[in-house]
């Protein structure tokens, strides 16, 4: 049996970072002290430390939502639907079997939930289960004019659930008419306000929640997200910003951990598994060895390394990758190597960054002498010296900085340096 990878501590499928409201002033590139950020944040009316928490990772679930409604993962979906030639072969032919194969192949790539066609006044094909967010398009012929409409989602109901209550170290609940839908939690039947306070299986919870749209109905569905008291409690700071920043902070590194995790295991499983990777390395075949790397990548993996023997056998992929994880290679009940892998790279954190908490990140990993090496930068040229924690101006913008620690590819430290745009929005 293969030995068990030394992962942190597995946490979540998310990919988001985190943010922090205050007012900075000032102009220029440059520091302003933490106190000027502290003393803006207090002209702010007080939510108080659970609405706080609860506010925050709102947002960010509210973010996750919209990756369903518009973003690259939406209009990749859409695309592969409208230019689909098996699909608009079926309709233009109307034989339901094939478009209904067309249907499921489109629906195995995992760029959608859910896919609904209708032509000449029926449905062709209804496939997916529970979802979210209904998104509407028109099917082209071969001619040019349309010849179908659909409807698709690109977030099943469980999908969703999981993702959220992953980066919130909580519960998400639907409810639609009173009543609890996806599977998700039971709420207190009846009427419920927005938010507040629960209490369902002997635990007390703090909520929130915000409006989304079910599909295919397109009615409305509240999304609820509940958190432990207890847990909310922990994260409790002397004022709403230190609150804020608490949450943001737990958010951040769980994402990080995430990159550790459950998703980084299955890849890890999956070379341990593969027969040509594992007889290469018996042999020692260095050639070999490559060429199974490089069929490996690309499915989830930005980068391999594989020894054996105190020998580098192989090492392929991203140049900046973070949050390796090792394990050993076995063959017959006998260890023949190790490895190192990482699903995730520099840029990938920057992007996720980016689009879905609206975040600026400065990258550092340990170049020569140790000195820190600026290995990504969503910021700008020359940004100066950013510290770990406070704030920051740059160029006339004003942000809130904190610090991810993390490690490096094959090894070594990794600092993130994450800006926050102040007014947060």
């Amino acid at each position: 049996m293969p030995s068990a990878p030394r992962l942190s501590r597995a946490a979540i499928r998310l990919t988001i970072v985190l943010a922090l409201l205050a007012t900075l002033a000032g102009c220029g590139s440059g520091l302003s002290s933490d106190s000027d950020a502290r003393a803006e944040s207090r002209h702010a009316p007080s939510l108080g430390c659970p609405q706080t928490v609860l506010a925050t990772l709102a947002g960010i679930l509210q973010r996750v939502y919209d990756e369903g409604v518009h973003s690259e993962r939406t209009a990749s979906a859409k695309h592969m639907i409208e230019h689909s030639v098996a699909l608009r072969r079926a309709i233009e032919a109307g034989d339901q079997s094939a478009a209904l194969a067309a249907a499921a192949k489109l629906l195995g790539t995992g760029h959608m939930t859910n896919l609904d066609v209708r032509a000449a006044g029926r449905t062709l094909v209804s496939v997916g289960g529970a979802a979210l967010t209904p998104l509407h398009g028109t099917i082209l012929g071969a001619s040019g004019k349309p010849i179908a409409t659909y409807m698709t989602s690109v977030w099943a109901d469980s999908g969703f659930s999981a993702e959220g209550s992953g980066v919130a170290e909580g519960l998400v609940a639907l409810r639609a008419g009173g009543r609890s839908i996806g599977g998700t939690i039971e709420l207190p039947e009846g009427p419920l306000p927005a938010r507040g306070s629960l209490s369902t299986g002997g635990v007390a919870y703090q909520y929130t929640s915000f409006t989304g749209r079910d599909y295919p109905s397109g009615r409305a569905v509240q999304i609820y997200l509940l958190k432990p008291l207890t847990a909310v409690q922990e994260l409790c700071g002397a004022s709403d910003t230190d609150t804020q920043l608490a949450t943001l902070k737990r958010v951040g590194q769980l994402i990080y951990d995430g990159e550790k995790g459950a998703r980084t295991l299955v890849q890890v499983r999956r070379v341990q598994g593969y027969g040509p990777l594992l007889a290469a390395v018996a042999r020692r075949d260095a050639v070999a060895t490559r060429k199974a790397v490089a069929a490996l990548l690309h499915q989830h993996i930005v980068r391999l390394r594989v020894s054996a023997g105190g020998r580098l056998l192989a090492d392929d992929g991203g140049p900046f990758v973070l949050a390796p994880v090792h394990a050993e290679l076995s063959l017959h009940g006998r260890t023949i190597g190790s490895l190192v892998l990482s699903i995730q790279d520099d840029e990938g954190y920057l992007r996720l960054a980016r689009r879905l908490a609206g975040l600026r990140v400065l990258m550092f990993m340990e170049g020569p002498g140790g000195k820190p090496r600026l290995v990504k930068n969503s910021l700008g040229p020359k940004p100066g010296r950013v510290p770990a924690n406070g704030a920051y101006i740059y160029r006339g913008h004003s942000f809130l900085v904190f610090t991810v620690h993390g490690e490096a590819f094959p090894s070594g430290p990794l600092t993130i340096r994450v800006l926050v745009p102040q007014p947060y929005r």
